[in-house]
C-alpha cells in the first residue's frame, strides 16, 4: 500500500455538510483505504464542531487535526469561505495525535500535554517529526515551537502554522479528533520509515541599515535605537515608499497604516539571513504591534518584497523540499503560507499555489493561509516566521 493522499474542497451554508463533502471528495481518490490521519483547514464561516463531526464520521472516526484558517487550497483550487480536508492512509508513516492547552500560561506544560498519549514508536519508524497547529492569537509562536523541542528533543523536525480566523483577529481554535480549542496546540506525531522533507522561504529583503531593538515588551515594540518604533519606520521607508506610491506622512487611517505594515514588515537578523515578523498595528504612542513576542536588544532590518519576490519565494520553497527529498515518490504536500502574502498578492495569490504546483508535479496539495508558519529543518532557517512559505512532503 506505501502511502495514499487525497484531498477534497467544499462550500456551502451547512457546517455539518460542508465537513462531509469535503472528506467523501478526499476519501473517494484514496479508494477504500483505512484512513491513518485527516487535516482539516476551516474557514471562521463555520461550526468547527460540526465540521469535524462531518469529517470523522466519514473517515470512520480517524485521527485528526485542524485548524481555522484565512483562505483555503488544494491541488485543484484555492479558495476562501471554504473547508478543505486531507486524508492520509500509510504503512510507511504512523500518525499519534494530541491536544495541549493554556500557550498563554505556560507553554512548556502545553506541549507535555499534548505529547502525553504518544506510545513508544515500535522498531522500523526511525525518522520522527511533528505538524505543529498553534492558536494564531496566542502570542507565543516562537515560544511554543521551541517548547516543542524541548519537549520532545532536538532531533524532532516540524511543520505547521498559526490558526487564522479570516482577519477578524477575534478568536483562533485548534483541533484535535473531536477537540475544538483556542489558547492550545494540536499535534500530529509522525513516526516514518522514509523522512519526511521540509523547504521554508521568504521572499523579503531589506530596505534599511542594521538597527536595534531598544524598548520591547511581548509583541510590543517601543522603540529603534530610542526612537518611537513606527517614527524609525517613516524615517527609513519615506523616500522608498514614495517610490511606490506612498506618503508615510500622510498614512492616518489604521487599515491603510495595517496596509502599508504587511508591505514593510521587520527582519530579525539570524545568521546570513533573516526571520520576517509581521507588524499588525501601529497605537497611539508610536509602539508597534507584532503578531509574536519582540525581543530587546534584536538587531533587525525593515524588509520588503514585491508581488514578483512573492510568487518567486514560494517557488523557491517547494525546490527546497523537493531537493531534500532526493527523487523519492511523494504521496503528498502541506502547505502552511500566511496571510500576509494573500494581503501583498491579492487576486494573484493563487500565482503562488500554481508555482508550488509546477515544481512539484502532479500530486495532491493542501494548505490554508496562516497566521504564522512553523519550520524547524536542519540547513533551513528554522523557527516561528510571518509571511513565509512552508511546505511539508510527504515520501510514499
Amino acid at each position: 500500500m506505501a502511502t495514499k493522499f487525497g484531498t477534497g474542497l467544499a462550500k456551502g451554508e451547512d457546517s455539518y455538510r460542508v465537513g462531509q463533502e469535503a472528506a467523501k471528495i478526499a476519501m473517494g481518490k484514496i479508494g477504500s483505504e483505512k484512513v491513518h490521519l485527516s487535516i482539516v483547514f476551516a474557514s471562521s464561516k463555520y461550526d468547527y464542531q460540526a465540521v469535524v463531526k462531518g469529517v470523522r464520521e466519514v473517515t470512520g472516526k480517524a485521527p485528526l487535526i485542524g485548524c481555522s484558517s484565512a483562505g483555503e487550497f488544494n491541488e485543484e483550487a484555492v479558495e476562501k469561505k471554504s473547508v478543505v480536508c486531507a486524508v492520509i492512509s500509510s504503512d510507511t508513516h504512523k500518525f499519534f495525535t494530541g491536544m495541549g492547552k493554556g500557550i498563554k500560561e505556560d507553554e512548556i506544560k502545553t506541549m507535555q500535554q499534548a505529547c502525553s498519549k504518544i506510545p513508544v514508536i515500535s522498531e522500523g519508524y526511525p525518522h520522527l517529526s511533528g505538524i505543529l497547529l498553534i492558536d494564531g492569537l496566542a502570542g507565543k509562536g516562537e515560544e511554543v515551537v521551541l517548547s516543542a523541542l524541548e519537549v520532545l528533543g532536538p532531533n524532532m523536525k516540524f511543520s505547521g502554522g498559526a490558526a487564522a480566523d479570516d482577519l477578524q483577529f477575534k478568536q483562533t481554535s485548534v483541533f484535535t479528533d473531536d477537540e475544538i480549542s483556542s489558547n492550545a496546540v494540536s499535534l500530529a506525531y509522525v513516526a516514518s520509515r522514509i523522512p519526511v522533507v521540509i523547504g521554508v522561504k521568504h521572499g523579503h529583503t531589506p530596505v534599511s541599515p542594521t538597527l536595534t531593538i531598544t524598548k520591547a515588551k511581548d509583541n510590543v515594540l517601543y522603540e529603534i535605537d530610542g526612537k518611537p518604533a513606527f517614527k524609525v519606520w517613516k524615517e527609513y521607508l519615506r523616500d522608498f515608499a514614495k517610490g511606490e506610491g506612498v506618503d508615510v506622512d500622510k498614512l492616518k487611517d489604521a487599515s491603510e497604516i495595517g496596509s502599508f505594515l504587511m508591505h514593510y514588515e521587520l527582519g530579525l537578523l539570524i545568521g546570513e539571513d533573516y526571520k520576517v515578523r509581521a507588524p499588525l498595528a501601529v497605537n497611539d504612542d508610536g509602539s508597534i504591534n507584532f503578531a509574536c513576542t519582540i525581543v530587546e536588544g534584536s538587531s533587525i532590518r525593515i524588509m520588503y518584497s514585491p508581488k514578483d519576490a512573492q510568487i518567486e519565494s514560494a517557488k523557491r520553497a517547494a525546490e527546497k523540499a523537493l531537493n531534500a527529498n532526493r527523487g523519492l515518490k511523494l504521496a503528498g504536500a502541506v502547505v502552511f503560507d500566511c496571510v500576509c502574502r494573500g494581503i501583498i498578492l491579492g487576486d494573484e495569490f493563487h500565482k503562488g499555489v500554481e508555482a508550488i504546483k509546477k515544481v512539484l508535479g502532479n500530486i495532491p496539495l493542501i494548505g490554508f493561509e496562516t497566521y504564522g508558519e512553523i519550520a524547524m529543518e536542519m540547513g533551513q532557517l528554522s523557527g516561528f516566521h510571518n509571511t513565509t512559505t512552508v511546505i511539508l512532503l510527504i515520501p510514499a
